[in-house]
């Protein structure tokens, strides 16, 4: 019976998910529209409120043209839908129409789909009984787990759905927002038709662009390079021209006049915008019952070659978009981009359905939508670039300083990218090992960031990159070895994702190839451009001792600078440097502890066994060590720092001891997992009580009591909000907190998930999610603006521990749902 609810409940998701109406309920402040890259990024700004309350904006909150509207003909009413085209119509001294507002039903949205859906009224001429007609505008960012090339195309779609039984006329425009970040900069514009292939069918793309570009150059964090290309089909009327023109000329006319202002100026000097209109012919029904529906589709791409510069092993390199490879001319990819819609959907389907029924385990509905909103925001900060044989992903730190290719801003994302596709975290983290393998990078430790600012990697050759030693070399450790341990699986359940097993288990041994190219794209089910199986069997083992062979001196390097800093971390940042340095601080030194003992795995990988015994011996004593420095005298909970008592911290490190898979060791769990290593190693420090014997074998690497002392306190100083991240101030981050619920007990886990939560709904922060804000009062900002930052990919935690250690990682957290013998006493007198 429980089997056959199970099955119910996943294909009531996938229906729910799937289908037209899309199932969230939370109501952020910020939804995604358009949202590619860090420099094609457009959001729906008071989203609490109706779409036509503000202009659509960059995720700096900088206000950006992007209007649609409705008309009805035989009526004189006009409905703006999205932004503020009302503003225009205004001006008009003598309308000969009046701007209505449709009903609106509200906002839904998934992993990679925001939809606005309203109804018209019915003109006046016609019956009363005349339904409305639906319309909803669909806005679609795929997120391709299994498709690397689509991934990589940075263009999305907006499809207009109507639906009803009399006509409706629709108007779509741009403005040059979306190209320059200064609204002096002058534009230049044109309108490009082509035919689709052999058939009568063709689009129609406003190419739009700085007349001079800048590149690689910035201003207010937009780029001042590339083209931006408004595509739709052939049988849409266009014009372009001055907004206070050309909206109201629409909504006297309910058309476009097929004419090209041809006067390049600045975008707001009398604002040139590009527009489409189409007639919606849905009268053709004779019933109410049978309504006619209809839509067309749009795409939206910015396309800029080179996309960034990398001080590569070979020097300062222009780094073309990886798209470039597959694709011989920009009109190529756009076309099948265009026509590729169905596939893309369905891909991005497939995912968010998934996701959603992954989700719901964690014990709160509403963490699906949660991850839902994160998933865009991740891959809105990032760049696919390389080639096939060495892809690569940049990453900006945006909003907090716009650092390039940061290791503390990647790592709590890196859950997101295990959960999603693993190849691509290993894409992020190529360009800085390349970097700092080929000599660039002066220090012993990991660096900060590949460059001041994106997009412009150009390395930090004097090492004066933002000091946090021991933070960088704790994180790349531990990325390093999750990600060599998505790769050893021996089934497809047993995978880290579920996207990793499908396809060709082929490796290729060319040492002068990426372990994880894309050189072996395939066609499964009729779908082009699917990737390979990410690792699996064999093929894992061997992708892994090839990826840590090629670079296993810097993984040393950095293990030899944990081995001496961390145990005892002296004056320095963490990851979270808003809130200033700090000695002897208890969580980072955990990080460093656990990165030493990612390393005794790594070495394993390429069969290096004095390496494992000497990593291991040393990581053992060290938590031993750090739990009599870091736990509070009365054993209640994790202290900030070692020398600061009656202090506490959200000791979120703690989450990569579950995720790869340490809590396992000593367990039943250990034996069945497909990465399970030698776990019997004698430690540094024979046992005490008899010191001629090896130690017992221990349950875990960090002690049990830790986790159940760190859950119980969770629930003890949680916020409205949520989880503070510590005893300094009431704000908190929110991939931190997530980091932590995971390894929680299921009842604190939920009520943190629930916090966050609340917070999205009661929010007064107006830009695309933050990860900093305050527990209490109205959940704002603290003092520093973080917003759209891609370390959101942190709330993805607990899926990812769904997944890891064979499915067993979770099981190993059981531990904390099991009542103290205490309370089993207790309950066992109640019963009696």
């Amino acid at each position: 019976m429980l089997k056959r609810i199970g099955l119910t409940m996943r294909w009531l998701i996938l229906a729910v998910v799937a289908g037209s109406t899309l199932a969230s309920k939370l109501t952020p402040p910020v939804l995604p529209l358009i949202v590619r890259n860090p420099y094609l990024s457009t959001w729906l700004g008071d989203a609490r409120q109706p779409p036509w309350h503000e202009w659509p904006m960059f995720w700096t909150g900088e206000r950006i043209g992007f209007s649609i509207m409705a008309s009805v003909p035989g009526s004189d009413k006009v409905y703006p839908l999205l932004g503020r085209p009302q503003d225009s119509l205004s001006l008009d001294t003598h309308p000969e129409y009046n701007v209505s507002f449709p009903e609106y039903l509200g906002a839904q949205f998934d992993a990679s789909t925001t939809n606005f859906t309203y109804l018209i009224p019915a003109p006046q001429s016609l019956s009363k009984s005349k339904k409305p007609v639906e319309l909803t505008l669909s806005f679609l960012s795929p997120i391709t787990p299994t498709s690397t090339l689509r991934q990589s195309i940075p263009a999305s779609y907006m499809t207009v759905h109507v639906k009803g039984s009399f006509n409706i006329n629709l108007y779509v425009d741009l403005n040059g927002q979306w190209v320059s970040g200064n609204r002096g900069s002058q534009i230049m514009w044109e309108l490009a038709h082509q035919q689709l292939g052999k058939s009568d069918k063709g689009l129609k793309t406003w190419q739009i662009r700085r007349e001079t570009e800048l590149l690689l150059s910035e201003e207010r964090d937009q780029a001042e390079w590339g083209t931006l290309h408004f595509t739709g089909p052939s049988d849409l009327r266009y014009e372009a021209g001055t907004s206070g023109i050309v909206r109201p000329r629409f909504a006297r006319t309910g058309t476009l006049q097929n004419e090209i202002d041809d006067e390049f100026r600045g975008i707001m000097e009398d604002e040139p915008i590009f527009a489409f209109s189409k007639s919606f012919k849905l009268n053709s029904s004779t019933s109410d019952s049978t309504p006619a529906t209809d839509s067309v589709m749009f795409s939206i791409a910015l396309i800029q070659n080179p996309v960034a510069q990398f001080a590569a092993a070979r020097g300062l390199t222009f780094m073309r978009p990886l798209w470039a490879s597959w694709f011989s001319s920009v009109r190529d990819l756009l076309d099948f981009h265009y026509l590729d819609y169905d596939t893309a959907a369905s891909l991005a389907t497939n995912y968010s359905a998934q996701l959603a029924i992954d989700a719901y385990k964690s014990g709160s509905d509403d963490y699906v939508d949660i991850v839902a909103l994160t998933a865009r925001q991740v891959m809105g900060a990032t760049v696919f670039a390389g080639t096939p044989d060495d892809p690569i992903l940049f990453m900006k730190e945006i909003s907090s300083n716009g650092n390039f290719q940061t290791i503390d801003v990647i790592f709590p994302s890196f859950p997101f990218f295990l959960y999603t596709n693993p190849r691509w975290l290993a894409y992020l983290l190529e360009p800085l090992i390349e970097h700092m393998l080929s000599g660039q990078y002066p220090n012993k430790y990991a660096m900060h960031d590949l460059g001041y600012h994106f997009p412009n990697a150009t390395g930090h050759a004097d090492g004066r990159d933002e000091y946090m030693p021991v933070e960088e070399c704790g994180n790349i450790l531990i990325m390093g070895l999750a990600l060599v341990n998505s790769l050893i699986y021996d089934t497809g359940a047993a995978a880290g994702s579920v996207w990793s097993n499908p396809g060709s288990s082929h490796f290729d041994p060319n040492p002068a190839t990426s372990a994880f190219s894309l050189n072996n794209l395939e066609t499964r089910d009729g779908v082009f451009g699917l990737d390979d199986s990410w690792g699996g069997s064999t093929k894992g083992l061997k992708q892994a001792k090839k990826w840590v062979t090629k670079s296993y001196r810097l993984w040393k390097q950095w293990t030899s600078y944990l081995i001496e800093f961390s145990l005892r971390p002296h004056f320095q940042l963490s990851t979270d440097d808003f809130a200033g340095p700090l000695q002897l601080q208890t969580n980072l030194a955990l990080k460093g502890i656990l990165g030493i003992k990612a390393m005794s795995q790594i070495s394993e990988t390429v069969d290096n066994k004095e390496d494992h015994k000497h990593y291991k011996n040393i990581s053992e004593t060290y938590v031993s060590k750090w739990e009599e420095y870091g736990i509070s005298r009365d054993g209640s909970h994790a202290k900030l720092a070692y020398h600061w008592y009656g202090s506490w911290t959200t000791l979120y490190n703690l989450y990569a001891d579950t995720l790869l898979c340490f809590h396992l060791e000593g367990t039943s769990s250990a034996a069945s997992s497909p990465i399970q290593r030698n776990t019997q190693q004698k430690p540094l420090t024979p046992s005490d009580s008899n010191p001629h014997e090896p130690a017992s074998p221990k349950t875990g690497f960090v002690p049990r009591n830790v986790y159940k002392i760190q859950s119980t306190w969770y629930d003890a100083v949680r916020q409205t909000y949520g989880l503070p991240l510590d005893s300094r101030h009431l704000y908190t981050k929110s991939d931190w907190e997530s980091f932590a619920a995971a390894v929680t007990s299921k009842t604190v886990r939920r009520d943190i998930l629930q916090s966050v939560a609340k917070w999205v709904n009661e929010t007064t922060t107006d830009r695309p999610l933050t990860d900093l804000y305050e527990t209490e009062g109205t959940g704002g900002w603290p003092g520093a603006h973080f917003m759209a930052r891609p370390v959101t990919g942190g709330h993805f935690a607990f899926l990812t521990l769904e997944k890891a250690c064979g499915g067993k990682a979770m099981d190993g957290l059981a531990f904390l749902d099991e009542p103290e013998e205490k309370e089993v006493e207790e309950i066992e007198n109640l019963e009696l």
